[in-house]
């Protein structure tokens, strides 16, 4: 069972739920089993013929007490349709709506469906969901080789991992982005997509990149909004609030899909910190309504932190990755003592053992990682 099921059920009986998340990572599977749990109920996905013409025609019965509609935003008048829907058949029946795009950003414009739906957004298995009878030893070797998404994190071949990428990529940037924006040269997006994931960790200027593929920055800076909305990547802004010395830089950019990171085990293994902090802050927003962001810090003086989990407007915690290093970072100890945050670790992929030091926490992956909150 997914984490999500129990929070999804209780929110079917007083509106729609959507579920968004990147392609291949379960949503249409916690569907499904969100629907075993009816008596009687109906799966419709929008890329199906014979499904598609069900939906357009509203062919289900009234013992169908959930609805499932998959791939709907797919349709240019989904919005409406399905505001349609759910205003006049609200009493019948429970509607989950899944997509492998945001369906946050695509409900903008048109009729609001504000009000008629909770969202929820699904990330593949990290340390803090961890299935069936893996040790979190298996499951941390596994996300830093084949990634966490289902099909490659269960089956553990890294040579079919390796397979089932080029697949998936090919899929989201032929199809769905095809589908959904008006992008003509899918080439260059794809080298754009290459060159991230070789920078993950690092500063993404997107004027050097732009050089090197000859085309330009506001270009990529477009083809970037897209890559998130598809759920390919995630952006990591700095933060500057109330920090006097700190300085506008360029973002980081990381994979929702850990294998996807090219480099060496220290960028992976950040690349693993920042997923499971941006599932842990989705988790915590979707659930409790609070407002996260996930950003980075780092001041004139070139002092810098991993990253700083933002509750509300205010730093609530700091995280610094390391690979091997096990002494504290002089910049985490900087900010702490300024910052004052709630809680202030260093995760450290090869720590033998835990420890603390004035309030600071050097931790291994399996004691930071493993909570959801």
């Amino acid at each position: 069972m997914r984490y999500l099921r129990s929070f999804i059920q209780k929110d079917l009986n007083k509106k729609m739920v959507f579920i968004g998340g990147p392609r291949q990572c379960g949503k249409t599977t916690l569907a499904k089993d969100v629907l075993s749990q009816y008596s009687q109920g109906l799966y419709m996905n929008w890329d199906l013929d014979e499904h598609r013409q069900m939906l357009l025609k509203k062919q289900w019965f009234e013992r169908d007490k959930l609805l499932i509609f998959d791939e709907i935003h797919k349709y240019k008048s989904w919005k409406n349709w399905l505001k349609g829907v759910f205003d006049t058949q609200r009493e019948d029946h429970h509607i989950l709506v899944t997509g492998s795009a945001r369906l946050d950003v695509y409900r903008r414009g048109g009729d609001s469906l504000l009000g008629r739906y909770h969202y929820w957004r699904l990330h593949p298995f990290t340390l803090s969901e961890i299935p069936g009878k893996l040790t979190p030893q298996e499951t941390f070797k596994r996300l830093m080789t084949v990634g966490g998404f289902p099909e490659p994190f269960l089956d553990g071949d890294e040579t079919e991992a390796r397979r089932w990428r080029r697949e998936r990529f090919d899929r989201v940037l032929r199809d769905d982005i095809r589908d959904l924006e008006l992008v003509k040269d899918i080439q260059t997006m794809s080298l754009f997509l290459d060159a991230l994931r070789t920078r993950v960790g690092g500063l993404v200027v997107l004027a050097n990149i732009a050089q090197d593929l000859q085309t330009s920055p506001q270009t990529l800076a477009r083809w970037l909004e897209i890559f998130e909305r598809m759920y390919l990547v995630f952006v990591v802004k700095p933060y500057t609030k109330n920090l006097p010395r700190a300085v506008q830089k360029p973002p980081k950019v990381y994979f929702f899909d850990n294998a996807d990171v090219i480099g060496d085990e220290g960028a992976r293994f950040e690349n693993l910190v920042a997923s499971h902090l941006l599932k842990k802050i989705h988790f915590l927003e979707d659930r409790d309504g609070y407002r996260y962001e996930l950003r980075y810090i780092r001041d004139k003086e070139g002092r810098e932190v991993d990253f700083a989990i933002v509750k509300d407007g205010t730093i609530d915690e700091l995280i610094e990755a390391k690979f091997a290093d096990q002494n504290i970072l002089p910049s985490l100890v900087y900010y702490a003592e300024r910052l004052k945050p709630r809680r202030v670790t260093q995760v450290v992929a090869k720590l033998k053992r835990a420890y603390s030091q004035n309030q600071l926490h050097v931790e291994t992956p399996f004691e930071c990682l493993m909570d959801l909150g």
